[in-house]
């Protein structure tokens, strides 16, 4: 993944807000960063930039050889099919779907369902005996850890968490973030963690500090 002088704004009341002010950033494959800052420095409008959730308003985002900022609405979401995984803190299961198929539903989309794969993820994330329950049925932990393997089984690139354990207790949390270090690791994907924790940030490779809508 590759940054390069973007530049994002908001409209406000007396006109536009700056976000993002110029920020670079590299990622390799493999490889581990949490995004600090304090609230409203631009850390989840950067990882929505990234993820083509939105445009920035000038600069280049590139992920795994593709311009990101050169892709039309069809071209970001078929980004995110594959190439982008994208863990919220709001969990973004389908009610109507149980365990097993909310896992799956990713994979099928990209064209990479392998049940077999799936079914080891569920057992990594203590899901297995959980797959034909609904996401109503399940505990917030439970929910987070069916919304991670969604986004791995896809197999993507690289993998954007943007406060993945902020709706958890704390040791819900580190159980959840131990188990998506760990299959990153396996996997290869990068993954860039949005967080306000000092602890899990320091559980990443690197950390990027934004301030006033740059890199500090």
């Amino acid at each position: 993944m590759r940054l390069r002088d973007i530049h994002k704004s908001f409209a406000g009341a007396e006109g536009p807000v700056p976000v993002l002010r110029g920020v670079d950033l590299e990622l390799a494959a493999g490889e581990t960063l949490a995004l600090t800052g304090e609230s409203g420095s631009g850390k989840s409008t950067l990882l929505h930039l990234v993820g083509g959730l939105d445009r920035p308003d000038s600069g280049r985002i590139e992920v795994a050889g593709t311009e990101v900022t050169a892709l039309d609405d069809s071209g970001r979401a078929k980004l995110r099919r594959g190439t982008v995984g994208v863990v919220f803190q709001q969990f973004n299961l389908i009610p109507s779907l149980n365990v097993g198929d909310n896992i799956a539903f990713q994979a099928r989309l990209a064209g990479r369902h392998e049940p077999e794969q799936a079914q080891a993820l569920a057992e990594r994330l203590g899901l297995a005996a959980h797959l034909s329950k609904y996401p109503e049925q399940l505990s917030g932990g439970q929910q987070q850890r069916t919304a991670i393997a969604r986004t791995l089984a896809a197999r993507p690139d690289l993998v954007l968490a943007d406060e993945p354990t902020g709706n958890l207790d704390e040791a819900t949390a580190e159980e959840v973030l131990g188990a998506m270090l760990a299959l990153v690791e396996e996997t290869g994907a990068a993954l860039m963690m949005v967080t306000h924790s000092e602890h899990h940030a320091a559980r990443m490779a690197r950390r990027l500090h934004l301030s006033g809508g740059q890199v500090a």
